[in-house]
């Protein structure tokens, strides 16, 4: 074990890398919820989302771990998973089983260029400020749902939104759980937003604003009502131009925000040489390979999460820290009781606060650079004013070629970023309306 993950190499050890495994998984726990959460508007099943969201972050966890040797773990992405409930589902009206095929057809797809080194090649051709600036606004974006769904922020028609109703003991409640989540993090715990939702669901409990729980650890829930779904279709109306929107959609979000996380967290772990990933190849084949499997057992796209920065902090350095994340995750399947407690009061301040992390990438933009500051403040604030990721990411792609050409720099833009000009303007011709 100690030669197949390279202690000695990387300078760690069991016991650190444990930590760190223990340290990413408390950082990243409240996916199990919040997901379940999000995916249910979609018309979901509560519960076996909630399996399916803990086998997809184990499998490809354990996937990255392995293949990749990186510290880094997956689960269903935040982001992704709301553009799957409130852009695909809710907004196009496509059925939940229809956009859960989408996403197993773009993992393919993912796999496919994977292998033949196409996706590493784009990601490492798009530069560093576009990737921060598709971090940024995703984390605005994320945000947004969060203030959204505690009722902070709610819809008027003078000024498109404006504040809630404050005196609502709901809002109040999620307004106190923001408020001592940010108290843990300042603090510096490492769960902070896990510890951050427990505190606040006792809370809503002990004001009656929430329903106590009969128990806390259960038999793990049916994951019958998901599974396979995403191939219980009606064929003949399968292969229509709305699911190539779906795929290609999902494809242009699912690689530029992989890109994006993968790049931060190797990063700050000391992986990445002059802009480029080691082992990007395997990386992304972990990826990949975990979106379609995440797809069959009934999840939205399954991806690398920026919260693995915690478990690099906390010292972990390869993939056994991973391994340890995708056990807790595995042993978490007993806890589905706890789903009737987060309520989106409690897991507003994990929306709120993972956009606050997310957004620190804000600060690594060079934005003396007019050049680069325009495509990449479009694309982080097209996201949550046209609540669109896919949105934000094509209008920075398309004027970032424009303005280093208007600058003299056109063989600073490397070919492929002229090839993903054409397809984003494509992309706004062809797929939206």
């Amino acid at each position: 074990m100690n030669r197949f993950f390279g202690f000695k190499e990387h300078g760690t050890s069991y016991r650190r890398e444990s930590i760190a495994g223990l340290t990413t998984f408390l950082s990243m726990a409240y996916i199990l919820f919040v997901n379940p959460m999000v995916l249910g508007d979609a018309g979901m099943d509560v519960g076996a989302v909630f399996v399916a969201t803990a086998l997809a972050a184990a499998i490809g966890t354990l996937l990255m771990g392995i293949l990749a040797n990186y510290p880094i773990a997956l689960a269903p992405g935040m982001g992704l998973n709301a553009f799957f409930a409130y852009s695909v589902v809710l907004g196009m009206g496509i059925e939940w089983q229809v956009a859960l095929f989408g996403v197993f057809i773009s993992g393919l797809i993912f796999i496919l260029i994977t292998l033949f080194n196409i996706r590493e090649l784009i990601i490492n051709a798009i530069p560093a400020e576009l990737k921060y600036a598709a971090a940024a606004g995703i984390g605005l974006f994320i945000a947004f749902i969060g203030l959204k769904g505690a009722g902070i922020v709610v819809p008027y028609e003078a000024t498109a939104v404006t504040l809630g109703n404050m005196h609502s003991p709901a809002t109040l409640l999620a307004i106190f759980g923001i408020i001592i989540t940010v108290i843990f993090m300042v603090r510096g715990f490492k769960g902070g937003i896990f510890y951050g939702m427990i505190v606040t669901s006792i809370v809503g409990m002990v004001f009656g604003i929430i329903s106590i729980p009969d128990q806390i650890i259960s038999p793990i829930p049916s994951l019958a009502p998901t599974f396979g779904q995403a191939f219980m279709l009606d064929w003949g109306s399968v292969f229509t131009v709305q699911l190539l929107i779906v795929v290609l959609t999902f494809l242009f979000v699912d690689f530029f925000d992989t890109a994006g996380t993968l790049y931060a967290v190797a990063n700050q772990a000391g992986y990445v040489k002059d802009n480029k990933l080691p082992r990007a190849g395997r990386a992304l084949l972990a990826d990949s390979s975990a979106t379609s499997i995440g797809a069959i057992l009934g999840t939205s796209t399954t991806t690398a999460y920026i919260e693995s920065s915690s478990g690099v902090a906390a010292g972990g350095r390869t993939g056994f820290t991973s391994v340890v994340t995708a056990i807790l995750f595995l042993l978490a399947l007993f806890f589905s009781p706890l789903l009737g407690v987060i309520t989106a009061e409690v897991t507003a301040a994990a929306l709120i606060i993972v956009g606050i992390l997310m957004a620190t990438s804000l600060g690594l933009i060079d934005w003396k650079k007019f050049e680069v500051a325009v495509p990449a403040f479009l694309t982080i604030v097209a996201m949550p004013l046209t609540y669109s990721i896919a949105t934000g990411i094509a209008l920075g792609f398309i004027m970032y070629p424009i303005t280093m050409i208007a600058k003299g720099k056109r063989k600073d833009v490397h070919p492929i970023m002229y090839v993903l000009f054409f397809v984003f303007i494509a992309y706004f011709v062809f797929l939206t309306e």
